[in-house]
């Protein structure tokens, strides 16, 4: 049996506080979530399902096929175990290799070195098998294993994506601390944004937002701007069933969203590189970019989202300078942003204090190492009743 066609367990990681967007993804895909932790979910599919999770999937980093699970209490028991797999059915000689692995065991301190221990073990496996030694570093341009071993258990995978999901291929040009794009699309989900109302990205930086959200509006899926992933680099891929589920998908996405997407930002060198991200994402048509500081930001009328990402004040800006950016922008949702709901992502709890308004949900999200919140805001329009009135903290 070809191992696109075999039935497993995926592993599909994403960055803290996303795994409920990735479960619904992956449940609107067709796959039940069997288990969900803060770094990921697991699914049952075959090896050839992973493609399609690749394709379609906005808020995952990587999509893992297991292919093994083994006990290994030291690092001749783990060469041992990864050097007895088939690896001669996987993997030919002709690719390139490139094995990762996390390390949670007494008996290894460092994680390179069961890099070096697991790349041995299967290069010397195909060279008995083949009589050819595969080439192999640390680039994940071909074949891809990941070795998970924690305690004396060790998992083994494919790890399908090759490099990580959120590596979109449309980010050209950045500015100073980008947002990974997985983690931009997993707040617009957070948010409730549809893509069926206005869209405004105030402070856009090098448009990560505003792309993704016209991504979204599209039905245009996130893999469909990427030419290599790892799984076509494993025996029994099949170049025209990508193709076939490339084109198909392809077919879907439309071609101009029928709300507004606007973006902003002060800094014109930041809507420049915006401007050429989307161009390269092929959505440039579908936003209405504009140097302008975000208090001039255009409101389009009607009902729509404000997505905020303003500086935390930790690697960039001066403290008492954005309590007033803060200020300032509570001001600019409650004055004229009314009829709209608002999300703002900061890692300043403090900071968000100055926003001034009352939050109807507070996420929690990671933006690397930082802890960080997704406060969002219900803008009503005019006055309400006095019990259900503005609210100040």
């Amino acid at each position: 049996m070809s191992l696109f066609s075999k039935i497993g367990t995926i592993l599909i990681t994403c960055g803290r506080g996303a795994a409920p967007c990735l479960g619904r993804e992956v449940a609107r895909l067709g796959f039940p979530v069997l288990a969900e932790n803060p770094f990921g979910i697991e699914i049952k599919g075959t090896f050839e399902d992973t493609m399609s999770l690749n394709l379609n999937l906005r808020t995952a980093q990587r999509v893992l096929y297991r292919i093994a699970r083994f006990t290994a209490s030291d690092p001749r028991e783990f060469y041992r175990n990864l050097n007895d797999l088939p690896w001669e059915n996987y993997i030919d000689t002709g690719e390139y290799l490139s094995v990762s692995s996390v390390v949670e065991t007494p008996s290894i301190r460092d994680s390179r070195f069961a890099n070096l221990t697991a790349k041995d073990a299967i290069v010397d496996r195909l060279a008995a098998q083949c009589g050819q030694r595969p080439d192999s570093g640390p680039q994940r341009s071909g074949v891809v294993v990941h070795c998970y071993w924690k305690g004396r258990q060790c998992d083994v995978y494919f790890d399908t994506s090759g490099e990580p999901l959120f590596r979109r291929g449309y980010r050209l040009a950045s500015v100073e601390a980008p947002l990974q794009e997985s983690l931009a699309a997993a707040l617009i989900m957070a948010s409730g944004w549809t893509g069926t109302e206005h869209f405004v990205n105030p402070m856009c930086g090098s448009g990560t937002f505003a792309v993704e959200a016209a991504l979204m509006a599209l039905d245009k899926a996130p893999g469909l701007l990427r030419n290599n992933f790892g799984f076509m680099h494993v025996k029994g891929y099949k170049g025209s069933a990508w193709r076939q589920l490339r084109n198909a998908r392809n077919r879907e996405a439309g071609t101009s969203a029928a709300i507004r997407i606007v973006a902003t930002d002060i800094d014109e060198t930041a809507v420049q590189a915006a401007r050429t991200n989307a161009r390269a994402a092929g959505v440039e048509s579908c936003i209405e970019f504009k140097v302008a500081p975000f208090q001039k930001t255009e409101i389009p009328e009607g009902n729509g989202m404000v997505v905020i990402n303003p500086e935390y004040g930790k690697r960039l800006g001066d403290q008492r300078k954005l309590e007033t950016v803060y200020r300032l922008m509570g001001d600019f949702l409650k004055h004229h942003c009314t009829g709209y709901r608002a999300a703002v992502f900061t890692g300043n709890l403090e900071l968000a204090k100055h926003i001034g308004l009352r939050t109807s949900r507070k996420l929690v999200f990671f933006n690397g190492n930082i802890e960080c919140r997704l406060l969002c805001y219900d803008l009503y329009a005019g006055s309400r009743k006095a019990s259900q009135g503005w609210h100040y903290q």
